[in-house]
């Protein structure tokens, strides 16, 4: 490619990301799976390419319904497969963008991004970014509500299989609660979760644990993940968010509207926020930082 590039993360769910404003550069499967190699490239849960939106079919449908939609967050996860969403992913995206002089957002100011998953706002806040994720929904519809569950999730660690609750966030997501910090700490994440019914395009698998604390105003969680095309990785943005919902679900009318997600590579803010169409939004805050800049060969 002989193209610069930057790697990047979102507290630990890292990112190889480049600007090919005009979609000039081929990305292919095989691109993205050599370049996402831990051992033989630079080591990346994905590959995001900054476009402009009228570069890709994806993108021009987006800007035909806002006007205000100049660039796509064109993402691959690491096996080479094309995501809808990555919530840590758009946070990086963004800032790359305002790094490399593409685009001007002040703290406070909001910008208006497309992804496979439809069209994020994106704010600048002083710790980050916060991403207005759209509406959550239960894939299951509404025998999941009635049930609380609505698949059956198989881990290597667990002695039986457990209950899940799939959640979409753009993106599907299948939600584990568990009762101790021990339970999550001896999960093994190496070989995908078994999750029945099996999700024709696969889905991203959470394991929760509540955690006690005495603010009654802020829910707090620790979770582990393991992404479909990638792995366990230290953080998923989308699943910290299906996450958050789910235990808000099964915590009742009573539960908070904000929720801490403590991850492996660190701590997540999730907030839901009533929409004018009756929906629900998640709003999606945390960190960004850049590890390095290199060119590919």
């Amino acid at each position: 490619m002989n193209h610069e590039v930057v790697k990047a993360h979102g507290t630990g769910n890292d990112f190889v990301v480049f600007t090919d404003e005009h979609g000039e550069i081929p990305l292919s499967a095989d691109t993205v799976v050599a370049v996402c190699d831990r051992h033989m490239g630079l080591g990346a849960d994905g590959v995001i390419r900054v476009v402009r939106a009228s570069e890709l079919p994806e993108g021009r449908k987006l800007t035909e319904q806002d006007p205000s939609v100049e660039w796509f967050m064109d993402y691959r996860n690491a096996d080479g497969s094309i995501a809808q969403m990555c919530g840590n992913g758009v946070r990086v995206f963004v800032d790359h963008m305002v790094r490399e002089g593409l685009v001007e957002l002040p703290q406070g100011s909001q910008l208006r991004i497309g992804t496979r998953a439809g069209v994020r706002s994106v704010a600048r806040t002083e710790g980050g970014y916060a991403v207005d994720m759209g509406p959550w929904s239960f894939i299951a519809g509404e025998d999941a509500r009635e049930k609380g569950s609505d698949a059956v999730v198989t881990t290597d660690g667990l002695s039986v299989p457990r209950p899940g609750l799939s959640i979409s966030m753009g993106n599907p997501h299948t939600v584990v609660a568990l009762s101790e910090e021990d339970k999550l700490d001896q999960l093994d994440l190496r070989r995908a979760p078994s999750v029945s019914p099996e999700p024709e395009d696969g889905t991203n698998v959470e394991f929760v644990v509540p955690v006690d604390h005495d603010d009654t105003e802020v829910g707090r969680i620790h979770m582990r993940v393991f992404e479909r095309g990638v792995g366990e990785t230290y953080s998923c943005g989308t699943g910290a968010c299906a996450a958050a919902a789910a235990t808000r679900f099964w915590g009742g009318a009573d539960a908070p509207d904000r929720w801490l997600v403590e991850v492996p590579g660190g701590v997540l803010s999730v907030t839901f926020v009533p929409a004018t169409d009756g929906t629900e939004h998640v709003v999606l805050a945390g960190p960004t930082r850049v590890v390095a800049r290199a060119v590919l060969a």
